[in-house]
């Protein structure tokens, strides 16, 4: 091996070192995310800290989300450095993430998921993206079976789901969409409706039959 090669591999080795060792519950990364909106405190990722400023917060005027874009500086887990967002760490060199995104500023070593940006939706999602195309009226990513076999409704996944009322655009739950109507929930909820008897989209009333879920719909990612 010559001095070139011996030089790359080193640097290699750093790169992914601790690769998949750290993270959350919710992704597998290597730094934590500096919240503005919480002075020095640092979070692994958007998810944990909304569970806890948001969530779980007991003072209604003290709750709130982060936005991730606003996020300025992230903490590397291996070496536990402050820094600005990039790809790597500035002194370890170490990668944040297997994935990384820099218009979204997501990392994830987890590759397996296959993220992918969408430009319109202006977010990361899961799943390849030559399994999904941007329905430009419904103003999401859908799954390219519903391409010409679904029902357009304006906007339909920019709105709180009808039974949980979590917000379903960016929700990292299963989301099922359904074919006659083009209304949108998340799928355990859906299934909430069929095992207590309800036949019928809570929305409109129009039958929950023919139904096409959309298997990892979203994740932000």
């Amino acid at each position: 091996m010559d001095d070139d090669e011996e030089s790359t591999t080193i640097s290699a080795k750093r790169r992914t070192k601790g690769i998949m060792l750290h993270g959350c519950e919710h992704y597998r990364r290597r730094c934590s995310l500096v919240a503005p909106c919480c002075g020095e405190e640092a979070f692994v990722c958007r998810h944990c800290h909304n569970e806890l400023k948001c969530e779980r917060e007991q003072d209604e005027e003290k709750k709130h989300q982060l936005i991730r874009r606003d996020v300025r500086e992230v903490v590397c887990l291996l070496c536990n450095t402050r820094q600005p967002v990039a790809r790597e760490c500035n002194t370890c060199a170490v990668e944040f993430g297997a994935y990384y995104c820099d218009k979204c500023q997501f990392y994830d070593d987890d590759v397996s998921r296959r993220q992918f940006h969408c430009d319109k939706c202006g977010i990361c999602r899961v799943g390849g993206a030559e399994n999904f195309f941007h329905c430009d009226r419904c103003g999401c990513c859908y799954s390219t079976s519903l391409r010409a076999n679904h029902t357009c409704v304006e906007q339909s996944m920019h709105r709180s789901c009808p039974i949980c009322l979590d917000y379903l655009f960016d929700s990292i739950k299963p989301i099922s969409v359904l074919v006659r109507c083009g209304h949108a929930m998340h799928e355990a909820c859906l299934q909430q409706l069929h095992d207590n008897g309800m036949q019928r989209c809570p929305i409109c009333n129009v039958s929950l039959y023919e139904i096409e879920t959309l298997l990892s719909l979203v994740e932000i990612l």
